[in-house]
């Protein structure tokens, strides 16, 4: 065993970026979404065998049983994308929020950065919003200061856009379905993706199947999406995501788990954030905190059993943890599978049950 473990270490370590890089034709990226949420296609994919089944997403239903806990992460995008003038000279100026640092301070992401040198103040909405750029943070970020009248939030709700990911270039008429029918809580500069799929009826018949429903919080990031820019995948740091997961939906996963019965996370946020809160044994625990967590093959999991997604990057750390599941071979063959078949890929796109 231990020789076996030691092997697998040493694959891990010798695993590169190039080695989760896929073929994928740019019409087969979504760039908008369907009319009926629940209408999108499902592969599943056995991670012991690496067999294929092909579906519509509603069908999620047939592949859950009573017991079973669905993680679902309940964080709600904000509509993050300022655009702005810097007041001294008139010249356009976007921020992208990323994390509230304090009341009135957030990290941000700037372009062009080198107009955002510390004291450049940049007027939003003919001076509604106002922000000052304090300093320059790593990897070019800016900590910023806004002043306002009223309410941040509503401020923001009137000014902002969605961040949509840089790929998806048509406009979205309604920022709604940049949200899971489950959102809540403010913070997210991209969407869970993989929670788009499901309507309030679909997750009623759930319900009705016997099967619990677990809302966790990880406020996501764009570190999760960055392209992984190191050669072996070791080098790759994660950015830090705020997580919270209630003492009732600690206790509805632990449950399952002690009932033998199936923890199946609904997007890599929700697997990232059960796993980060897990002891070795498996238990989760309530609480908040942040995580770095960067999931690869190697790791072993200690909660999720299955895992439902969307198609992701080639590259991406996001490819990487479902490879981590269902194993890299596994993953890249169903993928070369669903770009042949036309499955519709990333944000908007179609869904994968690994189980």
């Amino acid at each position: 065993m231990g020789r076996d473990m030691e092997s697998r270490d040493m694959e891990t370590m010798e695993l590169k970026t190039s080695d989760f890089y896929f073929e994928l034709p740019p019409n087969l990226i979504a760039q908008d979404p369907l009319p009926d949420r629940s209408a999108s296609r499902l592969l599943v994919l056995n991670k012991d065998t690496g067999e294929t089944e092909h579906h519509v997403f509603r069908e999620i239903v047939d592949y859950l049983s009573p017991g079973d806990c669905l993680v679902l992460n309940n964080t709600k995008v904000i509509p993050a994308r300022l655009m702005g003038q810097k007041e001294s000279t008139g010249a356009t100026i976007e921020v992208l929020l990323l994390k509230r640092l304090e009341q009135d301070v957030w990290e941000t992401l700037v372009k062009p950065g080198k107009k955002a040198k510390p004291g450049t103040v940049i007027c939003f909405g003919d001076g509604i919003l106002k922000g000052e750029v304090l300093d320059v943070l790593e990897e070019g970020k800016r900590r910023i200061r806004f002043s306002y009248e009223g309410i941040f939030e509503e401020v923001l709700d009137r000014l902002g856009e969605m961040p949509l990911p840089p790929y998806i270039t048509h406009k979205l008429e309604d920022k709604n379905r940049y949200q899971t029918v489950y959102a809540k809580y403010e913070g997210s500069a991209a969407a869970p993706t993989a929670g788009l799929h499901f309507t309030e009826e679909l997750l009623e018949r759930i319900r009705e199947k016997g099967v619990e429903i677990a809302y966790v919080t990880l406020h996501v990031g764009l570190g999760t999406f960055r392209p992984v820019k190191a050669e072996r995948i070791t080098q790759h740091h994660m950015h830090s995501e705020y997580y919270e997961i209630s003492g009732e939906a600690a206790e509805k996963i632990n449950r399952a788990k002690r009932e033998k019965k199936r923890v199946i996370c609904v997007g890599t946020t929700s697997c990232r954030t059960v796993e980060s809160a897990a002891d070795e044994e498996g238990r989760v625990a309530a609480g908040c905190g942040n995580t770095e967590i960067f999931i690869y093959p190697g790791y072993r999991f200690k909660v999720l059993d299955e895992l439902i997604t969307n198609f992701h990057l080639p590259e991406s750390t996001l490819v990487m943890l479902v490879s981590a599941l269902a194993g890299r071979e596994n993953v890249l063959a169903a993928y070369r599978e669903a770009v042949s078949l036309g499955y519709r890929f990333f944000s908007f796109g179609d869904a994968m049950l690994i189980c």
